[in-house]
């Protein structure tokens, strides 16, 4: 299970070393990366990546206006990356870009997927959210049982 949160520091290459901790929960070295939502990067395992990507496709039409966005978005920039020998991922310049990743990033393990947050990027969608995190705990909370 991908779990957890990590910080982590990009080379100047555009690698990130993923924690050890979740190179031994991905089957095998590849992921797919994509743009995600909140201005980070989405990383799926394949078979995770292929069940979102048939869900989108199949789920509207390309004659619907937010579904080209949602396909433009999400779908078109996806593409393989695989971990090398020790355990980073290379991230392309549209990617980093689209993420605003500079140095210090942050991965979080959100069971099924990865994100790759900028480290400033995050902590202030953190701050900002806090009230609307608040709320949904309190929205939610009856529908979960431990």
């Amino acid at each position: 299970m991908l779990t957890g949160e990590f910080r982590a520091s990009l080379d100047d290459k555009g690698r990130l070393l993923v924690p050890a901790k979740l190179r031994a929960a991905i089957p095998g070295n590849t992921l797919v990366m994509t743009r995600g939502i909140d201005r980070c990067l989405w990383l799926f395992p394949p078979e995770e990546w292929k069940q979102l990507s048939t869900s989108l496709m199949e789920a509207a039409s390309p004659f619907q206006k937010k579904a080209r966005l949602l396909q433009r978005r999400i779908i078109a920039p996806a593409m393989e990356v695989e971990l090398d020998k020790l355990g980073r991922l290379n991230i392309s310049s549209a990617l980093l870009e689209a993420a605003g990743l500079t140095k210090e990033t942050v991965i979080l393990g959100i069971t099924k997927y990865l994100e790759i947050w900028d480290l400033e990027a995050y902590q202030q969608y953190y701050v900002e959210t806090e009230d609307e995190f608040q709320e949904a705990a309190e929205e939610l909370g009856g529908l979960v049982s431990f």
